[in-house]
């Protein structure tokens, strides 16, 4: 993780081993009001446990603190995208991987690092692998992403999760764009 100044300084904020602090933090960063910065990492063997990837924290003195770590089961696997604040301070984010389907989770992580799995994605018609997903939240709590694979023609979906009762609706499924859908040029 680097921070870049006004004037253009770059400071690295840590450095990833991929051993206790986890590896490949792929999706941004968000921060609360204190200044804290939270996150994902999909990888790493943290405490010897498997590479299922982590929620993190790194406070404004630099220290990394482990929030929840991935187990690979029905909670999730591989935390690709990001994870997103509501007013209480609980974190929300989703899985590629795991659940009850292995084909991805939307998880809810409370202020004390407790895990809850809001839904497991299961394919088609459902969506599946909300790889590289960072979750929208509307004002009445409703978790809005994507999907990379599932649906009604395995392209991907865009879905809504009710962040209390975990309700999922698939709002959109992408369909294969045919010859018929495309305009074609012709090359001379």
């Amino acid at each position: 993780m680097f921070k870049i100044d006004k004037t253009g300084k770059h400071t690295v904020l840590h450095r990833f081993t991929g051993r206790a602090d986890g590896k490949n933090p792929y999706a941004g960063l968000i921060r609360d009001a204190a200044g804290n910065l939270f996150g994902t990492t999909s990888g790493g063997f943290v405490d010897g446990a498997p590479p299922y990837g982590n929620v993190f924290k790194l406070d404004t003195t630099g220290k990394l603190t482990m929030l929840y770590k991935f187990k690979g089961g029905d909670d999730g696997a591989f935390p690709t995208g990001g994870v997103i604040r509501d007013a209480s301070g609980n974190l929300y984010g989703v899985t590629d991987e795991g659940g009850a389907f292995g084909l991805g989770t939307v998880f809810k992580l409370d202020t004390a690092g407790k895990e809850t799995l809001l839904y497991s994605f299961r394919g088609a018609p459902d969506g599946k692998n909300p790889l590289y997903e960072s979750l929208v939240m509307d004002a009445t709590g409703n978790l809005y992403g994507s999907t990379y694979g599932g649906g009604t023609s395995n392209q991907g979906t865009v879905f809504k999760v009710n962040a209390t009762t975990g309700a999922e609706e698939v709002l959109y499924s992408f369909a294969m764009e045919t010859t018929e859908d495309c305009p074609t040029q012709a090359w001379s």
